[in-house]
């Protein structure tokens, strides 16, 4: 099973090494409700997710590597020093990682034919392609060196992990906004398309929706002790008033491993989720949910990680559940009180779908041009074939007149017939005939 490890403030989702175990006495707290295995592979939503996997993989096999891995601060990890630890690890292991780095340039080499083939960027007969240059574009590995997995290679995975992981969440809350301004744009597309009556009656039906929708029970501060006691209290059957921190931890610090990690603390939401999402209702959305679930878990990581590895230790949270905010917090503002985006951007957003809707127009004229063009050259070669078959046919007619024709010259007695007698005579008659002037 997957557990922490220093590579879990690089990996952000999952950990790939297994830690000490910490010494958790459970014996004096009731057991949750429903014990949940985490996955033991969550994805972490890069392009090279299995790549990294598998090297991490490798090199957890290795002893010297791993203890180096734990005796390594984060600092250090990012500055690149245990990359140089990589010269120490076993024959075998770096050869499995020599075959994997290969394996991904191939990945790579496929990608990037597959992106050229449908930008139609077939390039012009006869000359290859630079795979060397555009493998730039991929800072994950050395792609000066595409078949050996060096330091380098790991110095470079490691901070391109790092650096898209940061991003990640940024990333994640883009595409959220597009969604919702789509999602917008949408509906304001279709009431172009309704007569008034019915305009009139689809706006009734929205603003019913969003009133629905705003009209649930309080929601608890993300992380507060309000938060907590619900899930103490609902989830794991338990009195909120013996409410304890440390119990708290040790129940949903599922693998046991001394840390909250982001699934761990995203799990403590659902209570709060489920006050204001249902899928059953038409007014509640599934993508707003998990948006709000992310930015309750960025809440709680900006307020409790102090050492901003992407996990919460048990010193972190204990000494979290000792501030004023955990007891007296602020009221947490939902979604719906959060606008993801401006009226401004709204109508950038809008421009631009104009734009490409336009450009999409251009492209679609000019492929049905291409078409056309294409079915009248069809047409032309169709009408060239129709002359040339009939060009072969009336070759082969006067072919078989030619050999035909000298048979009928060389006959050697032709008959000969008298005028008004159908019978020809035979050679003697011929000789007694008389001479005609």
């Amino acid at each position: 099973m997957w557990g922490p490890s220093h590579f879990c403030l690089i990996m952000c989702l999952w950990a790939c090494l297994d830690a000490l175990p910490v010494a958790v006495d459970k014996t004096k707290v009731s057991p949750p409700v429903e014990d949940v295995e985490p996955p033991e592979s969550v994805d972490t939503g890069l392009h090279y997710d299995r790549y990294l996997r598998e090297v991490i993989d490798f090199l957890e096999k290795d002893p010297h590597f791993r203890e180096k891995l734990h005796n390594t601060d984060m600092e250090d990890i990012k500055q690149g020093k245990l990359a140089k630890e990589l010269d120490f690890v076993s024959h075998h292991v770096r050869t499995k990682l020599d075959e994997l780095k290969r394996q991904e340039v191939n990945r790579l080499r496929t990608l990037i034919k597959v992106k050229q083939d449908m930008n139609g960027e077939k390039g012009i007969k006869g000359m290859t392609v630079d795979h060397k240059a555009l493998l730039k574009q991929f800072e994950h590995l050395n792609h000066m060196n595409p078949y050996t997995f060096e330091v380098e290679d790991l110095d470079r995975l490691i901070k391109s992990a790092t650096n898209d992981l940061e991003n990640f969440d940024k990333e994640r809350h883009e595409d959220f906004k597009k969604y919702e301004m789509t999602k917008e744009h949408e509906r304001k597309e279709h009431l172009k398309t309704l007569d008034e009556e019915a305009r009139q009656k689809e706006e009734e039906h929205y603003e019913e929706m969003k009133k629905k929708h705003a009209d649930h029970p309080k929601i608890n501060h993300p992380g507060s002790q309000d938060q907590l006691k619900e899930v103490w209290e609902d989830a794991d059957g338990l009195d909120p008033n013996e409410f304890d921190p440390k119990t708290f931890f040790n129940l949903h610090d599922t693998n046991g491993d001394g840390y909250f990690d982001e699934q761990e603390l995203e799990a403590l939401f659902t209570k709060e989720l489920e006050k204001v999402y249902d899928p059953t209702h038409e007014e509640d959305d599934m993508m707003e949910m998990e948006e709000e679930r992310l930015r309750m878990r960025e809440h709680v990581m900006n307020e409790v990680d102090t050492n901003r590895d992407r996990l919460v230790s048990r010193d972190e949270f204990i000494t979290a559940t000792n501030r004023k905010e955990f007891l007296e917090p602020d009221g947490w503002e939902t979604l719906e009180q959060n606008p993801m985006y401006t009226e401004e951007e709204l109508r950038e957003f809008e421009q631009h779908l104009a734009l490409e809707e336009q450009d999409l127009n251009l492209r679609s004229n000019e492929l049905l041009k291409q078409r056309e063009e294409l079915e009248r050259q069809q047409e032309q070669l169709n009408a060239q074939k129709m002359e040339l078959q009939q060009a072969v046919e009336h070759m082969e007619r006067l072919k078989t007149q030619k050999t035909e024709s000298p048979v009928q010259d060389n006959v050697p007695f032709a008959a000969e017939m008298l005028p008004g007698d159908s019978q020809p005579l035979s050679h003697g008659h011929q000789q007694d005939l008389p001479a005609h002037s």
